[in-house]
């Protein structure tokens, strides 16, 4: 008997099994509908708002009305070469060093707590971890004031009382890469050694089990088992942090720095340049062709960095 022309079955089968999957497991499909209507709503429908890139915009015209120019908004940002050029080196730089040891620093973390026996003494230090993550850049910033205040601070305090002369903390800029990458760190610690603890605990043990058997000693465990298992979460929180290498800082700079016109020679980010020039004038689509410029950048860095992972062991790269 031949079949009828243009009929599929394959796609007739694949389609009758979608919807069996969807009618046994409904359930699952169901509760992802409130985060697929959140992407939408607060992802993708605000992309429209990159419009405001191209135009002189203003509240008459609208975002559809306004005079379209082009690329002459991004003229904004790189109009003073030296202040672009300084802006993208301190973001950077900051962000970098900040993804970098933070990824050792979190792993490392992760590491020692699943290497604790008691069961209360872990979820107490994870709790003391945690906090930091929950404080604000201002009250880190009337931390750091306390600690680097130049007359009455507990670091100068403690220099003098060795014998030494304070420093001024708040008026010497080369002080401040490592200050940012270490309050970046450390604030970000106990949420990000989480992630990878939580990684651990899905480890098989018997794997650990058969390694004591033969002998390993508890550093060979880690370096041997551990971190090989490991390794493709740390590759993946690595890529994904990469697209954010040139977002943010502005909460933290303003919190610790007061946007201190002496200190931006290491403290002026993309973020706070944007906000310095753009925001507190009102020129809104500035901000938002630098913000588009951010995410570009981002983008590329996470495809050529996904690429390199690639060509270097298929299996850990994102796609």
């Amino acid at each position: 008997m031949s079949r009828k022309a243009g009929s599929n079955p394959a796609a007739g089968k694949k389609k009758t099994g979608l919807l069996e999957e969807i009618r046994r497991k409904w359930f699952f499909y169901v509760i992802a509908i409130p985060g697929i209507v959140c992407l939408i709503l607060f992802c993708y429908l605000p992309m429209a708002g990159l419009y405001v890139v191209f135009e002189r915009y203003t509240y008459q015209g609208g975002l559809f009305g306004s005079e379209f120019v082009g690329l002459q908004n991004f003229k904004f940002f790189f109009m003073n070469l030296n202040n672009a050029i300084r802006a993208t080196r301190n973001t950077l730089v900051i962000n970098g060093f900040s993804i970098v040891f933070g990824v050792v620093v979190n792993v490392g973390i992760a590491v020692m707590l699943n290497e604790i026996n008691s069961r209360r003494y872990q979820k107490v230090t994870q709790t003391v971890m945690l906090f930091p993550y929950f404080i604000s850049w201002i009250v880190v910033g009337m931390v750091a004031l306390a600690l680097f205040d130049e007359n009455a601070g507990l670091v100068n305090s403690a220099i003098r009382a060795m014998g030494g002369n304070g420093i001024d903390w708040y008026s010497n800029p080369d002080y401040w890469w490592p200050i940012l990458i270490i309050t970046t760190i450390w604030k970000g610690a106990g949420y990000g050694s989480i992630i990878y603890y939580c990684a651990l605990t899905g480890f098989d043990q018997s794997l650990y089990e058969a390694a004591e058997i033969d002998g390993a000693g508890r550093l060979q465990r880690i370096f041997k088992i551990t971190l090989p298992l490991l390794k493709p979460t740390i590759i993946i929180m690595f890529l994904l942090n990469i697209g954010g290498i040139l977002a943010g800082g502005v909460d933290q700079i303003m919190g610790m720095t007061n946007l201190n016109p002496l200190l931006l020679e290491k403290t002026d980010t993309i973020a706070t340049f944007v906000y310095r020039s753009a925001i507190v004038n009102g020129q809104f689509e500035s901000a938002s062709a630098i913000t588009l410029y951010q995410s570009i950048f981002g983008f590329i860095l996470v495809l050529g960095s996904n690429l390199l992972v690639k060509k270097v062991d298929p299996d850990y790269a994102l796609f």
